[in-house]
């Protein structure tokens, strides 16, 4: 391995890391944040505050913030894909979901990964041991959340379809994330373009929060101030930035783990600080988790071939 590889694999290791541990730590921060704060608002001020500040930032190192409307506008998509779809559903439902199912529960996303990679991208092939570790990940999901969805309790059913609304939420965010590979282009900075994703994401939140009453509704507490501002630097800065760096850097199916991952870190937080009830199937659900992210992580993918890439014959002509 040459040095450069070397250096390439450490960047790696530490990109997963910084999303593996600060986006598993973000449901909690998201929990807290909403008591108080509605959630649409909540996540107009997060990513607007991130994203400006962000930007600046690039432009005073000399980075290109300047891109064409085309550009900004495959940025926007990509922003509201991820950051209102994904986030803002994750925010909602955290309002009647415990942290640890609701990352849970988005633990489907490597699934929606591996058919938009296929039918957006078309450019990788994964392993069989890898698709193994990812049916092991539902089978851990289904162990995990066994109790609350046999529930007939209104409680329950209140959780079942605040849990349909999280994968909905995965396929935007698992959407938005193979979009932002499938536009990946020289030209464009990925850190200014987090930066534009994160204030289109804004706005959008903030179009909601207004259309909902939300500023008439929140209360502005020093434990919810706080919690957003968490949000602001580790989950925005430091764990977004780290994961649009990773999808320029490594396949989208490697990329998606961290959905096996962070459900683990949610739950020992969520049940360390919010004394949440850790069960039997929590325990066993959050193994076999364990046991499929090894199996998705060491799986090789490889790159199709031109010949691969190209139609049969006879469909060529249709």
């Amino acid at each position: 391995m040459t040095p450069a590889q070397s250096q390439h694999r450490f960047a790696v290791i530490i990109a997963f890391a910084l999303v593996y541990f600060f986006w598993g730590s973000t449901y909690l921060g998201i929990d807290i944040a909403v008591e108080h704060i509605p959630p649409a608002l909540m996540c107009g001020i997060r990513f607007m505050v991130a994203g400006v500040f962000m930007l600046a930032f690039c432009g005073l190192r000399g980075r290109k913030i300047r891109y064409q409307p085309a550009q900004l506008a495959q940025m926007a998509a990509v922003g509201v894909l991820l950051l209102v779809g994904g986030n803002l559903t994750l925010s909602y439902a955290e309002m009647h979901v415990g942290t640890g199912l609701a990352a849970l529960i988005i633990a489907v996303t490597p699934l929606w990964f591996l058919v938009l990679d296929s039918l957006l991208l078309g450019d990788h092939h994964i392993a069989l041991r890898g698709k193994i570790g990812l049916g092991l990940g539902v089978a851990g999901l289904l162990v995990l959340l066994w109790p609350d969805l046999s529930s007939t309790s209104a409680l329950g059913r209140v959780q079942f379809w605040a849990s349909i609304s999280l994968l909905g939420g995965s396929f935007s965010w698992a959407l938005g994330s193979v979009l932002a590979k499938k536009w990946k282009s020289p030209e464009v900075d990925p850190f200014s373009a987090t930066a534009w994703q994160m204030i289109a994401a804004g706005v959008a939140n903030f179009l909601v929060a207004f259309a909902l009453g939300d500023a008439s509704r929140a209360v502005w507490t020093a434990r919810g101030i706080a919690a957003t501002l968490y949000l602001v630097v580790f989950g925005s800065w430091v764990g977004y930035t780290a994961y649009i760096w990773l999808l320029n850097h490594v396949p989208t199916s490697k990329v998606s783990t961290y959905a096996y991952v962070n459900p683990v870190v949610a739950v020992f937080l969520g049940w360390l600080v919010l004394h949440e009830r850790v069960s039997g199937y929590i325990l066993a659900g959050s193994a076999i988790v364990v046991a499929s992210v090894a199996l998705v992580t060491s799986a090789p993918v490889t790159t199709k071939t031109v010949a691969e890439e190209m139609p049969p014959l006879e469909t060529m002509g249709d």
